[in-house]
């Protein structure tokens, strides 16, 4: 039986308990918001497969627990991820403080070839916002990746973000086997990306 799709990419979501990973994953996979959603307990992961370049990829989603408690659990799940999505809450300051210590895990664990991307989540909730998206943007460029606001709840920028992260990882994938590089994995990634400015509607 012939697969359905060209590539599988493992994406994994990262940051805070609490900046709504869960809420980014069912929104992309299912487009449906729930915000009673309890705190994710160790790994869960959803499956979106969407056409980027002519090509069927795969996306499967892992969601972490955030807590300090499951960090343990959620450093084995970095091996094999090709693309790392680090989340903030714009309405919580410490979150978005904390993308630094995200940041040293993925150094630490994840390999160094993979793709990152930085998204502050909960857009639409602008009377509450603690992060100037100016941060965002500043922070996202110092680390060579991309930026996103997003919000789960009104759906705005989160299937632009993901797929945006599919298709790096899949040019990185395509420049790297033009060069007999077989694993997208394997080498440090040598060229790094400016931030992507997404404004809010």
């Amino acid at each position: 039986m012939a697969k359905s799709y060209d590539h599988l990419f493992k994406l994994l979501l990262i940051g805070d308990s609490g900046v709504g990973k869960t809420c980014l994953i069912v929104r992309f996979s299912e487009d449906s918001f729930n915000n009673t959603y309890i705190s994710t307990i160790g790994i869960d992961f959803k499956i979106r497969t969407t056409e980027i370049q002519g090509k069927k990829i795969k996306l499967q989603v892992w969601d972490t627990a955030g807590q300090e408690r499951f960090k343990t659990i959620t450093t084995a799940y970095y091996r094999g991820a090709m693309g790392i999505i680090l989340v903030y809450d714009i309405t919580d300051e410490r979150s978005f403080e904390n993308i630094q210590n995200w940041m040293k895990s993925i150094k630490e664990n994840a390999a160094p070839g993979v793709e990152r991307m930085l998204l502050g989540n909960k857009c639409d909730m602008e009377s509450r916002r603690k992060v100037p998206k100016e941060r965002g943007e500043k922070l996202a460029k110092e680390h060579g990746i991309r930026f996103f606001e997003t919000s789960a709840k009104s759906s705005q920028n989160v299937d632009e973000s993901f797929n945006a992260l599919a298709t790096d990882i899949l040019m990185n994938m395509t420049r790297r086997a033009a060069h007999g590089m077989k694993d997208p994995l394997d080498l440090k990634n040598s060229s790094k990306k400016g931030s992507s400015k997404c404004a809010l509607i």
